[in-house]
């Protein structure tokens, strides 16, 4: 078990199989000695920690339901927050099959662009997203994990935009 230091506080990490693990219990004793099982409650109310949570989950937990998630925040009392989440995590599932990144990443590397990726999208992908988003939702229906769903909205990207840059038809459109 080592130690780091941070700010004068002493924070224990361990490590498992290789991966280091710090001590939550410690960071919250370094901001309220008396009550650091309070500050852990705070945090673990807080949209942002919940947000992040869910994020972790639909990218490290190959069983977890977003949709049972939603639940757990509507009793929680986050409605808004809930559907603006589980429709940004989808509408980024969909960026990440067809685009190769999320919004975020596009924003971070086009900070003088206005709007967002898919203003920048061509006719080819605006048609395929499309298209993704009626799959998208049959494989929801399907409780399909978040991680077996980009395969094969990616597959899919792939398939659908080979066909439509190949088809002169298309091209003549333009």
């Amino acid at each position: 078990m080592a130690k780091i230091f941070v700010k004068d506080n002493e924070i224990t990490v361990i490590s498992i199989e290789g991966k280091d693990y710090i001590s939550l219990t410690d960071i919250a004793k370094a901001k309220n000695p008396a009550d650091a099982n309070g500050v852990i409650s705070n945090w673990l109310r807080n949209r942002n920690t919940i947000e992040y949570l869910g994020i972790w989950e639909c990218l490290y937990n190959p069983n977890f339901k977003p949709l049972e998630f939603e639940g757990f925040l509507n009793e929680a009392g986050s409605n808004t927050f809930t559907i603006n989440y589980v429709y940004a995590d989808e509408a980024d599932l969909l960026n990440v099959a067809l685009f190769g990144k999320t919004a975020k990443k596009w924003r971070d590397e086009n900070p003088n662009e206005k709007g967002n990726m898919r203003d920048y999208a061509t006719l080819e992908q605006l048609v395929v997203l499309s298209n993704m988003e009626s799959i998208n939702a049959l494989l929801i229906r399907q409780e399909l994990p978040q991680s077996e769903r980009l395969v094969q909205l990616n597959n899919v990207a792939i398939t659908q935009m080979r066909s439509l840059l190949e088809n002169k038809k298309m091209k003549s459109l333009k």
